[in-house]
């Protein structure tokens, strides 16, 4: 997706606009304007050129963001509020040259407040002064008529041509009223001259453009909170880092460091770049990037990430990730990337922000004429159309959504929780299952010792020490969580090491064979005590994997060794089956481990002995009953994640993974998974007040302002109040996004269990078959037509490549009835 800068837009109905103009262009495929950042985001083959030429040609200005910025500065530069200041600045400028006119119109002409006395007397002066005062206002807020104007000569009106039609209607009705004075005065008649002072409307003219810049001022500050998250990610980069050449270390710039380079970095300090480290322990600070405040230890060959902060100990590091490619780079590409995509929510928002303005402005030319008709003066009129002109408001309802969406995302990044789009951060929220990978994602990923027996006459370390000995020259997973298990005890030299595959392995020490491997071998080569049946027995339907271990005749024990769970994954589990989620475990283990760990972890269903490329075939059929989050870390997930409506992939895992992934965990807490799904539902909430709002504010002010309650309630709005209601309405859309920086998504006082809409599904039965002998799709027809006869069988999908046939049956059909229909066919069935 190529990113652009688009200048001019001032509202929802500019940015719906841009995105007609762009979309429109050959070549372009996607593309999606964000208003919040003034920024656009366009995917396909369209040039560059062609796509500024139509932004141009829409009325606005436009131009391509070149690479990345090298410096955290210069990247925070891009994000740097420019519009505030501007508008504080006119906002002052406006309200001193107000104070005086309010004075005049109102104070004098109403209240009787007194003036100078060659103004007492002559009412044109007034009128003069009022006009002067006004128009020096329309100067200074120039630029809501210029983007006004520019907008119809483009056939694109927007909020500011609402404006300064507003204004503009209330500037020229008063200055016809100031010729009108002037004939009366001229023809001596002096009362009528002054009785023109109560039909001017140059105050309204020009409150209308001080309350829209009050609002706009109030918009752009909250605005720029809302990338609060995003500025503080890019404030952590260091600018500088510490290269170690020539055994001198020499501080460069930060855009200077490349790869292979080695750095140090001293206690306090910021890890300049990512790297792995090649001398020195300390412990490091990933909170920057984990959300995590504990320390974790690190030590040479371990990797430490930029931005994360070395506590204790002096570490020399070489480079491996820099620039745009680090780990704090990523995570502010997916929070900006999200920021540029739309959800699927704020489609009919912009759908009416397409029409809302030229529908705004028929609505006023009717007010106004309705009320000529009635027989109303051309005054009050005027003022029922300039009132539903300055009411409306298009910016709340362009506002709704995006601003939820990039609160919503930086907050997320805070957390360690990344959302890649903002359809996925929208979502997240409506799971209704979530299958869980166990290696890596329930589980620690690594084998740990977790039971010694040992046998009578040996204690736990000789046990230890013995079996350590043995395992030391293995490469084997197994091996090594014994040895970690061993560490600091003394180990012995054994000789003539081998190892036999499916069994064990096998050594000598002090003469005598040091053996080890599973029951069925021990148990042929030496004696073993009554009761090690029983307990290998235990150990195995626990999910664990006994391994025995003997020196000569002599029985040492059992040591079982688990892919352990992790600490929270039950505690994960329960969080999400109480916010209504069915928790799937999917794995490729037996069957017997599979259901030990799934039940200690707590999962309501587990799928075992799955075929890597059979979990996308079971993400594929739990669709079926409701959307599907897939959480896994591995290479072998990444079909799964992708197919899953929403992947989420553990930060810890693969690169690929994390590329299939629509949600990356920065670390490998499953915790994390529920508290994404609360911040989705906080978000979608919260888009969902601030779509009521600008909804029900312009479906129950527009008739306001037009005066549609007057003859029933004498409810009548003078253009003045609707400006303050229109300058209020964004600023609240906005305040009120911000509100999700309260929402402590780790709690889960507040959970609960949905009601999801369920896919109406037939209550079919599926069989899987694994046919051997296909060879092309030729073999695939011939056994699709031999199953779809028999009675029974609504349909079935095969496919010769991955050798099975997934058969849909609409009634009970015994497996003998489809293994004898396909082995008559000429294709074994395993």
């Amino acid at each position: 997706m190529k990113q652009y800068n688009v200048t001019g837009m001032s509202c929802a109905a500019c940015s719906a606009r841009v995105e007609k103009a762009v979309s429109s262009v050959d070549g372009v495929t996607a593309c999606s304007v964000n208003l919040l950042t003034a920024s656009m985001g366009v995917e396909g083959s369209a040039a560059s050129d062609a796509i500024i030429a139509a932004v141009e040609a829409a009325g606005y200005g436009a131009s391509e963001k070149g690479a990345r910025s090298k410096t955290a500065a210069d990247a925070e530069d891009t994000l740097k509020d420019r519009e505030s200041p501007v508008l504080l600045r006119r906002l002052i400028a406006s309200l001193i040259l107000l104070i005086p006119l309010m004075y005049l119109s109102m104070g004098h002409t109403m209240w009787g407040w007194p003036i100078p006395a060659f103004l007492a007397k002559d009412p044109v002066s007034i009128g003069i002064a009022q006009l002067l005062l006004t128009a020096a206002v329309m100067v200074i807020n120039q630029k809501f008529f210029v983007s006004g104007i520019k907008g119809v000569l483009h056939r694109a009106p927007n909020m500011d041509t609402l404006v300064s039609l507003g204004s503009g209607a209330s500037f020229v009705y008063s200055v016809w009223t100031l010729f009108a004075m002037s004939g009366q005065q001229a023809a001596g008649n002096p009362n009528a001259a002054f009785h023109y002072l109560h039909e001017f409307y140059f105050e309204s003219a020009a409150m209308i453009l001080a309350l829209i810049t009050l609002g706009k001022l109030l918009e752009a500050r909250s605005k720029g909170k809302t990338t609060n998250a995003l500025k503080g990610l890019m404030k952590m980069a260091p600018q500088t880092a510490t290269l170690l050449r020539d055994g001198k270390e020499i501080a460069v710039p930060i855009d200077e460091v490349k790869v292979g380079d080695l750095f140090t970095v001293r206690p306090g300090e910021a890890i300049p770049v990512d790297g792995v480290i090649e001398e020195g322990t300390s412990a490091v600070n990933e909170a920057a990037l984990t959300g995590e405040s504990v320390p974790v230890d690190k030590s040479i060959g371990d990797r430490v990430s930029a931005a994360t902060i070395n506590q204790s100990g002096f570490l020399t590091c070489r480079a491996i990730r820099v620039g745009e490619d680090t780990t704090l780079a990523q995570i502010i590409k997916m929070v900006s990337d999200a920021a540029a995509t739309k959800a699927p929510i704020s489609m009919v928002a912009d759908k009416v922000s397409g029409i809302f303005v030229p529908v705004v402005i028929a609505i006023a030319a009717i007010a106004t004429a309705v009320w000529l008709v009635a027989g109303e003066t051309v005054g009050y009129a005027l003022a029922r159309g300039i009132s539903v002109l300055v009411i409306s408001c298009p910016c709340a309802l362009g506002l709704a959504t995006p601003v939820a969406i990039m609160v919503g995302s930086g907050q997320g990044a805070r957390a360690g929780i990344l959302f890649k789009t903002a359809a996925a951060l929208e979502e997240t929220g409506r799971i209704t299952t979530v299958v869980l990978d166990k290696t890596g994602t329930i589980t620690e990923g690594a084998p740990a010792v977790t039971d010694l027996l040992p046998a009578e006459g040996v204690d736990e370390a000789e046990l230890l020490t013995l079996a350590a000995s043995l395992e030391q020259k293995s490469e084997h997973p197994l091996s090594r969580a014994i040895l970690d298990r061993a560490d600091g005890l003394p180990l012995a030299a054994v000789t003539d090491f081998e190892a036999l595959p499916g069994n064990g392995l096998s050594a000598k020490l002090d003469g005598l064979h040091l053996i080890g491997g599973s029951y069925r071998y021990m148990n042929e080569q030496i004696t073993l005590p009554a009761s090690t049946e029983a307990a290998v027995l235990t150990l195995s339907e626990a999910g664990k994997t006994p391994l025995l271990f003997a020196h000569g005749d002599r029985f040492l024990g059992v040591i079982a060794v688990a892919d352990r769970i992790k600490e929270d994954s039950p505690e994960a589990i329960r969080q999400l089956q109480n916010m209504g989620m069915r928790v799937v475990m999917l794995t490729g283990d037996n069957r017997r481990t599979a259901d030990a760990i799934g039940k200690a972890a707590g999962v309501d269903e587990v799928i075992a002995e799955v075929l890597p490329d059979g979990k996308e075939e079971v993400i594929r059929t739990l669709q079926r009953e409701g959307k599907v989050a897939m959480v896994g870390d591995g290479i072998n997930d990444a079909p799964a994640l992708t197919r899953a409506d929403i992947g989420i992939a553990i930060g810890a895992g693969s690169d690929i993974a994390i590329d299939a992934a629509d949600l990356v965990l920065m670390h490998s807490r499953l915790t994390d998974v529920p508290a994404a799904i609360r911040l989705s539902r906080a978000t979608l909430r919260n888009i969902h007040q601030n779509l009521f709002w600008a909804f029900c504010y312009n479906v129950i002010g527009i008739p306001l302002a037009a005066g549609a309650w007057i003859p029933l309630l004498g409810w009548e709005l003078s253009p003045m109040f609707g400006a303050a209601a229109m300058s209020l309405s964004s600023f609240s859309v906005v305040t009120n996004a911000l509100r999700l920086n309260f929402v402590n998504i780790r709690s889960a006082r507040h959970d609960h269990k949905r009601k999801h809409k369920m896919k109406k599904e037939n209550k079919a039965m599926e069989k899987t078959m694994k046919i051997e002998g296909m060879m092309c799709p030729h073999c695939e027809a011939r056994v699709k037509k031999v199953l779809e006869a028999i009675d029974g069988v609504a349909s079935a999908e095969v496919s010769h490549k991955k050798g099975t046939a997934v058969v849909t049956l609409a009634k009970a059909v015994d497996d003998v009835v489809l293994k004898k229909a396909v082995e008559d066919a000429g294709y074994p069935v395993k």
